[in-house]
């Protein structure tokens, strides 16, 4: 083969998993965009196109109730509120916060809690939805601190911004834009927390640097995902369930490690919470950015 017709084949691969990328992308952003609809009260059943498979644990239009009884990734009833949604938050959390922002919680743990917030402090979440996490972060750091949240899916920030109102919160901020290309300034933030979100990236290192980029040294990650064993490889984590459905698209727990010491981070560690299918888990991920850094 000549030099040519392999940088073409070459070519070839890369844009057809551009295409591909480009797809799964669309497809996270058709669900969650039917989720926001679906809780606003406006699109009827929009909500189940989010099936067993894909929603993980979408709640049901006007409840606290996830439409994925039976899926594999929530596990049955008796443990979806456990694994996904609103029931990883205290009863006073969700009280101190508008219906809808609690009905739209689709994470799979409570990174408010796990960051460990103080007043004063500039917070970032990733994928910030219907703004649960950006409502309670607000709270914790402050009229002196800010809470960011970064969604590409507009039915979210409108429904965010909604919640914000209805809140009567002044110290945040919602902003459209996509994980791997956060739109904001280097060295800007605290405090980065995500909930569910970077499995759901077509390119997690990109989001990771990002993650390195924004946050000041000494800042610090403090985030929910789903992390598969380390011995479960692609193929096992797709059987287990879908990528929209926050599961095929998970990192294991070394490719997460790796994947921050690569970005910069020290200090790295992942917790397994609870199991949402076999050999996959909610996951608490920390790590710190250096104090010496030239990034």
């Amino acid at each position: 083969m000549t030099a040519g017709a392999s940088r073409q084949l070459t070519r070839r691969g890369t844009e057809r998993k551009a295409v591909g990328d480009n797809e799964l992308r669309d497809e996270v952003r058709a669900r969650y965009a039917a989720a926001a609809t679906a809780v606003t009260g406006t699109g009827g059943l929009a909500l189940a196109v989010l099936d067993a498979t894909d929603s993980c644990c979408a709640p049901t239009t006007g409840t606290l109730t996830p439409l994925a009884e039976n899926s594999s990734c929530c596990g049955g009833a008796a443990e979806v509120d456990s694994a996904f949604g609103s029931g990883l938050y205290s009863a006073g959390e969700q009280g101190e916060l508008p219906a809808e922002a609690v009905l739209a919680s689709l994470g799979c743990g409570n990174p408010v809690a796990v960051a460990e917030l103080h007043e004063g402090e500039r917070v970032l979440d990733l994928g910030s939805g219907g703004g649960i996490d950006v409502l309670l972060s607000a709270k914790r750091v402050g009229p002196a601190g800010r809470a960011f949240g970064v969604d590409m899916t507009d039915e979210m920030l409108a429904l965010a911004h909604e919640n914000a109102a209805k809140a009567g919160a002044t110290n945040v901020e919602f902003v459209k834009g996509t994980i791997e290309a956060i739109p904001l300034p280097d060295r800007s933030i605290d405090v980065v927390i995500s909930n569910c979100v970077i499995n759901l990236s077509v390119d997690k290192p990109a989001v990771l640097a990002e993650m390195f980029r924004v946050l000041a040294p000494g800042g610090r990650i403090g985030i929910s995902d789903v992390v598969a064993e380390d011995h479960l490889g692609t193929a096992d984590r797709a059987e287990r369930g879908s990528f929209v459905g926050c599961i095929a698209g998970a990192l294991s727990k070394a490719e997460y490690l790796a994947g921050l010491a690569a970005a910069g981070f020290d200090d790295a560690t992942v917790e397994f919470t609870h199991e949402v299918a076999e050999g996959m888990h909610g996951a608490i991920i920390r790590a710190i950015k250096p104090e010496t850094t030239s990034a």
